[in-house]
């Protein structure tokens, strides 16, 4: 055991978790005495404030933990971890307590399968002998590492107050049984660790690999408002293990006025824990500088993912705010003999795809077969979306809004309503001698069936080179024509750049999923393509087995389409492409 100085903490902790914090699931099991103030107060996120000054019935008010005195004996609290780990120390923290601090502490520690420790049980063993605390201070200790642990019990001698008290150590990694699931690599319970941050001045960087959505701006990473032009700030992340990625997921919940204008992301493979040594040519770009939205979870497929990684590096401009960072990939294959430090101290934790942790999400297997490139169907967003159209829908929140054109809105319908004006504009560039008029059509939309591995092959694309088109959801379809149909379901759309060979470029390719609430608006020229399960469609004009590029998820659903075309027929402005002579057909990859 050593007692660490408060300045010597990043190297001493500054890459480990804590695994006590609530934040992590951690949460107390039993207590001997909680009178002045409830245990619970030891595992929150957030710094002990002072309540001096402020009473209740019991007395003085203090955010901590605080038992009777005249104890004979010692107090005790029982906490359950966030999850299983290798415990390398504690900061114990006496903040505000001035007089009525614990005056010494020790700590104890056992590894429960199936059932939960009392204070007698003779299990326990002890990983701090007893220390002495002072008062209105933070007291940092490093242990020997002890692994498997997952729970502790705090004793304190005889009596007194702790305001916070956190374990920091390193997760035992939970991985999927099967080889070839794609989950979040990144996560904290799949060994994940923030090891190097640019400026964390308002929330640490460690909040980046979180369960959950978090509650606040709090518990994400902020940094301070940038002066300079061109500043910018970034995290790095170690990988649970090495893997080959396929999409991630930026969060801004709670960001809504700081959230940052851009992003990007890049990539290495590197043995040491924190690879500053790497230089920037060493860093491979998987995701170029994109625009980022206020309080939403944005989606991004990967590109440059052919090989395996260790660390990504997500770069923010200028600055601001992000809840969480998701990398979702595959684990490399490695040698089960090889357990190096630099993947991780614990051994990894093996369970079927069932009993995987629920944060990350969940994939159908990626089979060695697979024929060509695998396309992960990604929530629907303004952003992600942004290269090849726009999302039309309401927001909840008015702060939430995307504002690509300066989005005006106002108050409607004598205050029933939001107006959300000209959330994208009709497009045409027909010559003047065409007579191109504009109007809504209505696709009444099936289903179609996945195959046996639960992917879709994307055979047609289509484009329209002179003017750009809206869907928007109109309900179930399968309801009789008089009835009042809720908005239900999904429909999923495919996209691509023009190559350049007037071709779509299938690098680009893209899927998303938008719900019944969002409507979609194809940028003149955007080879497209959307599918649904169960049933192909086809409209009357085609007679050969060519999948139509318009359908739904989950059941029928109509879609209105605001388009601009010649007389009664748009095949004048509509170029099919029929992919299914290409060797290697992209294959659309659904989410659970």
């Amino acid at each position: 055991m050593a007692q660490i100085p408060l300045e010597q903490f990043p190297e001493t902790f500054g890459t480990t978790i804590e695994l006590s914090s609530v934040a992590l699931g951690g949460s107390i099991v039993a207590v001997s005495d909680e009178f002045f103030a409830e245990a619970f107060h030891l595992l929150l996120v957030e710094p002990a404030p002072s309540l001096k000054g402020q009473f209740g019935p019991k007395g003085a008010l203090y955010s901590g933990w605080e038992t009777r005195r005249h104890n004979p004996t010692y107090d005790w609290c029982i906490i359950k971890l966030g999850t299983s780990g290798t415990v390398h120390g504690f900061d114990i923290d006496t903040s505000h307590f001035n007089g009525n601090e614990a005056p010494q502490v020790s700590v104890q520690a056992v590894q429960a399968v199936d059932r939960v420790p009392n204070e007698a049980d003779s299990e326990w063993f002890e990983i701090l002998s007893k220390v002495n605390l002072g008062p209105n201070s933070r007291h940092l200790f490093a242990i020997p590492p002890t692994t498997g642990v997952n729970y502790v019990k705090l004793n304190m001698f005889p009596d007194g107050g702790i305001a916070r008290f956190r374990v920091y150590g390193l997760v035992t990694p939970v991985f999927p049984q099967e080889p070839d699931i794609v989950f979040d690599l990144a996560h904290v319970f799949s060994g994940g660790r923030v090891v190097l941050t640019s400026d964390q001045h308002f929330g640490v960087g460690s909040n980046l690999i979180l369960p959950g959505r978090g509650k606040d701006m709090g518990d994400g990473w902020e940094t301070k408002r940038s002066r300079q032009p061109g500043h910018k700030d970034w995290a790095i992340l170690k990988l649970g293990d090495a893997g080959f990625l396929s999409h991630a997921e930026i969060d801004t919940a709670h960001f809504m006025g700081n959230f940052p204008n851009s992003c990007d992301l890049h990539a290495t493979n590197a043995e040491s824990l924190v690879p500053a040594d790497v230089p920037e040519e060493g860093w491979t770009l998987i995701l170029p500088r994109t625009k980022l939205g206020p309080h939403r979870q944005h989606q991004f497929q990967l590109e440059n993912v052919d090989k395996p990684y260790t660390h990504v590096r997500v770069t923010i401009y200028p600055d601001g705010g992000i809840k969480r960072v998701r990398v979702f990939g595959r684990r490399q294959p490695t040698d089960t003999s090889d357990k190096s430090e630099t993947i991780s101290s614990q051994e990894p934790h093996i369970v079927s795809t069932d009993t995987l942790i629920s944060e990350p999400q969940k994939s159908t297997k990626t089979a060695a077969s697979d024929d060509g490139p695998i396309l992960p169907a990604l929530a629907l967003t303004a952003e992600g979306f942004a290269p090849f159209g726009q999302v039309i829908q309401g927001y909840a929140d008015v702060n939430a809004v995307p504002k690509p054109r300066k989005t005006r809105i106002t108050g409607a319908n004598q205050g029933t309503a939001v107006k959300f004006h000209k959330l994208a504009l009709l497009e045409s560039s027909y010559p003047p001698a065409a007579n191109a008029t504009s109007g809504i059509s209505v696709y009444r939309c099936q289903s179609i069936t996945l195959d046996s591995r639960g992917k879709w092959a994307v055979k047609v694309l289509e484009r329209h080179p002179f003017t750009n088109q809206a869907f928007i959801p109109m309900g179930d379809g399968a309801k009789t024509n008089d009835s009042l149909v809720d908005a239900g379901g999904r429909y999923l759309v495919v996209v691509a750049k023009n190559g350049e060979d007037d071709k779509p470029d299938l690098k680009t390719l893209r899927a998303f999923v938008a719900s019944a609430s969002q409507g979609i608006v194809y940028n003149t020229g955007i080879w497209r393509t959307s599918f649904s399960f169960q049933r192909l469609v086809f409209t009357d004009y085609i007679s050969s087995a060519i999948d139509h590029p318009m359908a739904v998820l989950d059941g029928p659903m109509d879609l209105a389409c605001v388009e601009t075309q010649i007389g009664d027929d748009n095949s004048l402005d509509c170029e099919i492409v029929n992919l299914e002579g290409e060797k290697n057909l992209p294959l659309v990859r659904f989410l659970d």
